[in-house]
């Protein structure tokens, strides 16, 4: 009898405490449901923000992320608080929870110093094509950790920002216009100099290839089977790859129509019979 009475105690106990942990539970469910509304309408107001303002998409894309996480870290804290854990010992247990996590995820950490070094220096922005960690491509968003790439072939390449703020960067768009190499050899019995004046002539007549800097040729190499010329000229950045191939098609056209031969590997076969 006396164990039956103890555990009916037992059960008065935790129903009391039940009922009086209920309103403060219920709250806190309410607090948190309303929470994050309030995160992603404070979202929704930063993106709005910078949609009217002429800011870089670049700051737009870090700050959300991190005003994100921020305010879902202090949602998290209000709500604990609420349950009833005491701020002192919450503090303590954050410190805590704070250096094993920093210990394990010091890479992250290293993202974060990389992401803020990024806004801070602007190596890149959203939109500028880059050469980085043996990734090209499209710089799509910047978050607090990682920078996304979409890929020449549409793919999305994700790069740490640690990697990328202690990395070499090759900014294609940091300049208004580019300069482009190509290189040609001819035959050794074709004539070099009308070989020079077609180049020349095609950049001349391309309306996308700058007249200043000059378009210029000369001979690179005398190689073992032909005659390696060097063609440079320069483009602005948008057009820049509709020249570059313009000038390879047309070198071949034109050449043919010359009767300039260019060179190409050959394999004579003998038959010992």
């Amino acid at each position: 009898m006396k164990q039956l009475r103890d555990f009916e105690q037992h059960i008065e106990h935790a129903l009391e405490w039940f009922w009086d942990f209920m309103p403060d539970l219920i709250l806190a469910v309410v607090i948190f449901i309303v929470g994050l509304w309030i995160v992603r309408f404070i979202n929704k107001m930063v993106h709005r923000f910078f949609e009217k303002k002429d800011y870089d998409p670049t700051l737009e894309s870090f700050l959300q992320s991190f005003i994100s996480i921020a305010l879902k870290v202090l949602l998290f804290v209000l709500v604990v608080t609420q349950l009833g854990v005491k701020s002192s010992s919450l503090v303590a247990m954050i410190g805590a929870a704070g250096l094993a996590i920093g210990l394990a995820l010091q890479g992250s950490l290293a993202n974060f110093a990389g992401g803020v070094l990024i806004l801070i220096f602007k190596p890149f922005k959203v939109g500028d094509w880059i050469s980085a960690q043996g990734v090209e491509g499209s710089v799509k968003q910047i978050t607090i950790f990682s920078t996304k790439l979409n890929t020449f072939g549409n793919q999305v390449a994700i790069v740490p920002n640690g990697q990328l703020s202690n990395g070499s960067i090759i900014n294609y768009n940091m300049e208004d216009t580019r300069r482009d190499k190509f290189d040609v050899g001819i035959g050794y019995g074709s004539n070099i100099k009308a070989a020079k004046d077609i180049l020349l002539q095609i950049c001349a007549e391309h309306a996308d290839i700058l007249t200043e800097p000059a378009p210029e040729v000369y001979v690179g190499e005398l190689g073992d089977s032909s005659v390696n010329l060097t063609l440079r000229f320069w483009a602005k950045n948008e057009v820049f790859w509709p020249a570059h191939f313009h000038v390879i098609e047309e070198t071949k056209l034109r050449f043919d129509k010359a009767g300039i031969e260019i060179p190409f590997p050959q394999r004579v076969v003998h038959n010992p019979d």
